[in-house]
């Protein structure tokens, strides 16, 4: 079952709305339900339940070396 609900749109937005829905064969309703999940998607944040995970390479330079260092290894 679907919720009603009402959005007010800027006069440029309405007209972009409804040109899109007209080229895309869709309903103005089906593009804002996928607009609205898309921004929920970006919204949505993971919650972890450990850090991610990470080393101690013992070299205080490894990260600015990390080129050279993948250059060497593939080398061989």
């Amino acid at each position: 079952m679907k919720t009603k609900t009402s959005v007010y749109l800027a006069p440029d937005q309405a007209a972009r709305l409804e040109e899109a829905a007209s080229e895309s064969g869709r309903s103005e309703a089906d593009l804002t339900r996928e607009g609205i999940e898309l921004v929920l998607l970006r919204a949505h944040k993971v919650q972890r339940s450990r850090p991610w995970p990470s080393f101690d390479s013992g070299d205080p330079n490894f990260a600015a070396d990390s080129a050279a260092l993948l250059d060497d290894a593939y080398r061989q």
